[in-house]
């Protein structure tokens, strides 16, 4: 298995992906083929891919806001779970995230998606009970 930076040819693989493991996208938004490509030469933003053979199993988004940096969009197909895979993923984006400047990390994290909350545990993430996540989208 290897890690490797997303290349404009992994967005189908991706959005199945996302799919099969039941994460929620914006593909005719932020999630879409356009935004996707152009957020692959933001230098603060890092899309690590995890293939078996060619095939994409896994995924995650790193991004870097100037203060903090943020795991994003982590997933894992579920027939390839339960093998450590997502902790190697959620590793390559701290030191991705690390790169660019990082030394706090953070993630938000749907409260029904326990497969991510427990490796975000597993990699020594603390959760933060109180928060309330406010969003307000422009477009």
């Amino acid at each position: 298995m290897d890690i490797q930076p997303f290349m404009s040819d992994d967005y189908d693989q991706m959005i199945a992906l996302w799919e099969r493991a039941g994460l929620p996208f914006e593909k005719d938004g932020r999630d879409s083929r356009k935004s996707i490509e152009r957020q692959m030469f933001d230098d603060h933003i890092a899309i690590i891919t995890l293939k078996e053979q060619g095939k994409l199993i896994g995924v995650i988004i790193a991004t870097y806001d100037g203060r903090k940096g943020w795991i994003n969009r982590l997933a894992v197909d579920p027939d390839f779970r339960g093998r450590r895979l997502a902790a190697r993923l959620i590793e390559a984006a701290e030191e991705k995230l690390t790169q660019m400047g990082a030394n706090v990390i953070g993630g938000l994290i749907d409260d029904n998606n326990f497969p991510s909350m427990a490796a975000v545990k597993y990699c020594g993430y603390e959760g933060w009970d109180h928060l309330v996540y406010f969003r307000k989208k422009l477009k």
